[in-house]
């Protein structure tokens, strides 16, 4: 370690936090780059989901959801980053480029880095309890520092109705099926979303749950949809390039940890945004066409005797982060 860089095995613990960020469907599209004196985020496009995700919206704001665990974590280990966004106009695969200097970690950051470990994805149902204002009003700050709105949805009857087109429009496209039976329902796989974090989708909740291609979670029994007072949140953005939606994925991360040091339980949600017409829809619903929707998210309380849910795979470290030159970072196991 030198005053101006990590050494690799403060490296290997940020970067092993950055790669439990979110992401659709858990492909974690996103490779690490170890420079001498910089860190390099760069989008893995053989990992996009064309029929999911067919503007690359999602792998965008997945990468930036990875972007801001890796900030986090650096400052939790006394590392302050500095990012440039896009810094080669000749590579758009090149999303970012991180200096660092030491900064001793603030009560926030270590409190932020340990939400890293805790948050889940978690689709069952919420309880009773509501959610604090403050808590809500607290990510809103956060977010909005990073140029992102964040807004309350209000799950109308018309609200569901446009879910559930965004559902149909989906069940009647065999490549979506596709595509989605290959990355859910999976045992004992590095990546998707496996079947032990989904339960069955009801269409009874505020806000149903996609329809996935195995299920293998219950529904806690002491937690019926009709008392579930999670909230419903959207992230907007005044613009729809990647600048923009890479920013929206860094602030859906910083969202998701909010809650989740909280003790909230959180899930993202993003179907209806997958379907052009729909996500028109409810950017003129939400938004009153000032800004474009890039991510929901809905938090609640989970049951306190529900069964803890267990972490969703990942892939190999080595497989997602390397140094410029491709070869292994070392640290831990000698590598």
């Amino acid at each position: 370690m030198t005053a101006h860089f990590p050494d690799d095995i403060t490296l290997r613990a940020a970067l092993t936090l950055a790669t439990r960020a979110p992401s659709v469907h858990n492909s974690q599209p996103w490779l690490w780059r170890v420079g001498p004196h910089s860190l390099h985020l760069h989008a893995d496009r053989s990992l996009h989901l064309p029929h999911t995700d067919p503007d690359r919206r999602e792998l965008m704001i997945s990468c930036g959801a990875s972007l801001n665990h890796a900030v986090v974590a650096l400052a939790a280990l006394g590392w302050q980053a500095k990012i440039h966004r896009f810094p080669n106009p000749d590579d758009p695969d090149h999303l970012a480029a991180i200096t660092l200097h030491r900064h001793a970690a603030g009560e926030t950051d270590i409190e932020l880095a340990a939400a890293i470990a805790k948050r889940r994805t978690d689709r069952r149902n919420f309880t009773s309890r509501p959610v604090d204002l403050g808590d809500i009003a607290w990510m809103g700050a956060r977010v909005a520092r990073m140029g992102v709105s964040l807004r309350r949805v209000e799950t109308t009857t018309d609200f569901k109705a446009v879910l559930t087109q965004a559902v149909w429009e989906h069940a009647f496209d065999p490549d979506y099926a596709e595509e989605l039976t290959m990355w859910s329902g999976r045992y004992a796989a590095a990546a998707g979303v496996p079947a032990r974090n989904i339960p069955e989708s009801d269409p009874r909740a505020a806000v149903p749950s996609r329809v996935f291609a195995g299920t293998a979670l219950d529904q806690p029994p002491q937690a019926p949809p009709e008392f579930d007072h999670g909230v419903l949140l959207a992230l907007g953005t005044s613009a729809d390039d990647d600048l923009s939606r890479l920013r929206a994925g860094e602030a859906t991360s910083l969202a998701l940890l909010t809650a989740s040091a909280r003790g909230l339980a959180t899930c993202p949600v993003s179907e209806v945004l997958e379907v052009a017409e729909t996500r028109t829809m409810v950017r003129s619903e939400i938004f009153d066409e000032r800004y474009f929707p890039q991510m929901l998210v809905r938090v609640g309380w989970a049951p306190p005797d529900a069964d803890p849910l267990p972490a969703t795979p990942r892939r190999p470290l080595h497989e997602r982060v390397t140094r410029l030159d491709g070869s292994p970072l070392g640290g831990w196991d000698g590598v």
